[in-house]
C-alpha cells in the first residue's frame, strides 16, 4: 500500500521547521502499520533533516553551515551558491522507518525542513508512505 500527501510552509531564509507531527499525523492518516516514510522537500535550496529542534544547536548548525559554504564566499553560481551547497550537504530528504503504526525515531529526534535560501519561501514537501 501506498500513501502520499503535500504539506506547504512558509519558511524563513535560513530557518528550520519542526514538522514530526504532521509526519505523524500523515503516518496515522495513511493506516500502514509497518513500512517506511519518506519525507522529501521540494526545491534546490531546501533541506529535511532529523535531529533535536533545540534553538543553540539550530544556531550551532547554522554557524557550522556558514564556515563550510559562507554566505560570503565567491561563487560561479549566482548570488545564492551556498544555498544549493547546504542543500546538497544535508540532502532533500529522509527515509524513516515505521512500526505498529508509528514512525521510529529516537528520543530527541526530531524532523525538520530547512529554507537554506536568501529569501523566505514557500516549501512543499512530500511525504510518502508505503508498506501494509
Amino acid at each position: 500500500m501506498v500513501y502520499s500527501e503535500t504539506i506547504k510552509l512558509k519558511i524563513k531564509s535560513q530557518d528550520f521547521v519542526d514538522i514530526t507531527d504532521k509526519i505523524e499525523y500523515i503516518v496515522k492518516k495513511s493506516e500502514i502499520q509497518n513500512g517506511i516514510c519518506t519525507i522529501f522537500a521540494v526545491g534546490a535550496t531546501s533541506a529535511v533533516i532529523i535531529n533535536e529542534s533545540e534553538p543553540m544547536l539550530l544556531q550551532d548548525l547554522r554557524d557550522s553551515l556558514e564556515k563550510i559554504a559562507s554566505e560570503e564566499k565567491i561563487y560561479h553560481h549566482s548570488e545564492n551558491a551556498f544555498s544549493h551547497i547546504r542543500s546538497t550537504l544535508i540532502g532533500n530528504s529522509q527515509t524513516i522507518p515505521i512500526k505498529n503504526g508509528e514512525l521510529v525515531l529516537g528520543t530527541w529526534q526530531e524532523i525538520m525542513v530547512a529554507n537554506f535560501d536568501t529569501d523566505d519561501r514557500e516549501r512543499e514537501v512530500v511525504v510518502t508512505v508505503i508498506g501494509e
